[in-house]
């Protein structure tokens, strides 16, 4: 099983150690869309920093985002699960898991992000601020600017088990698995049963309560249809829509009554 999601807008600051080692991540097949990307993000936000905060979108309480990337290169480099905070990684809450369920969220969770194409939650990492929906002066967007490297790359690391899509939009534009992958491939979204309404603050934090389960719980579906009844059996209600023809992925919806 492979499970991809979003990053986090907030982070961690980066760590005491050694600095990034671009050659060490995981899928060194996006290495050198990676490169690309640090080496442009990198110049930009050393330069004028009006421009950069423009360019990446952000406020004026943000600015000291722009520095952050500028010493990239240098930063002291942590575990991408340690980087990533917020919501979803609240409810995760990677740090807790006990040694046979970290082992399994380092084997099964990559999470998607602007600057590094996708890492895993053991990948050494600095903090930095680049989102995908980010169009770098050179480079131009950076969905686009992922989708040839990560098409040539995902496919492989899917192997030929479940893929559990939980990213937001602007990360799935990045990787849209097709053909047979797209076929165990099951997208999830979390509503407000009342309501039926997605509210995006317990959408993300189910979503992490959901990603524990399965690591905690030792679940390994095979299938969509093995994940509707392995979220069934750890207490979730599920609505699942199996693809109207093939290659398209399956739809999961979780109903929740409480928002928390």
């Amino acid at each position: 099983m492979l499970v991809l999601l979003p990053p986090s807008e907030g982070k961690a600051p980066s760590g005491s150690g050694a600095p990034l080692k671009l050659e060490s991540l995981s899928l060194p097949g996006l290495g050198e869309a990676r490169t690309a990307v640090l080496d442009e993000l990198v110049e930009l936000c050393a330069g004028d920093e009006d421009r950069a905060r423009a360019v990446l979108g952000l406020s004026e309480g943000l600015r000291g985002e722009i520095t952050k990337n500028a010493e990239l290169r240098t930063a002291g480099a942590r575990p991408a699960g340690e980087v990533y905070t917020g919501v979803l990684y609240d409810a995760l809450d990677l740090a807790s898991l006990d040694p046979a369920a970290r082992q399994r969220a380092a084997d099964r969770l990559l999470v998607f992000s602007g600057l590094w194409g996708a890492v895993r939650v053991t990948d050494e990492i600095p903090s930095y601020r680049c989102s995908m929906g980010v169009k770098l002066p050179g480079l131009g967007a950076l969905a686009a600017h992922w989708r040839a490297p990560m098409a040539a790359v995902l496919p492989e690391a899917a192997g030929d088990g479940l893929v559990l899509d939980l990213r937001s939009s602007a990360y799935a534009a990045a990787w849209k698995p097709k053909g047979e992958v797209a076929g165990r491939t099951a997208t999830v979204r979390v509503l407000h049963a009342p309501t039926r309404k997605v509210v995006s603050h317990f959408n993300k934090a189910t979503k992490g309560r959901i990603v524990r389960s399965l690591l905690t719980s030792g679940a390994a579906p095979g299938s969509p249809a093995e994940l509707v009844a392995a979220l069934r059996d750890l207490g979730y209600e599920v609505e699942a829509q199996a693809p109207a023809k093939a290659g398209t992925p399956w739809s999961l919806d979780v109903l929740v009554t409480e928002v928390h």
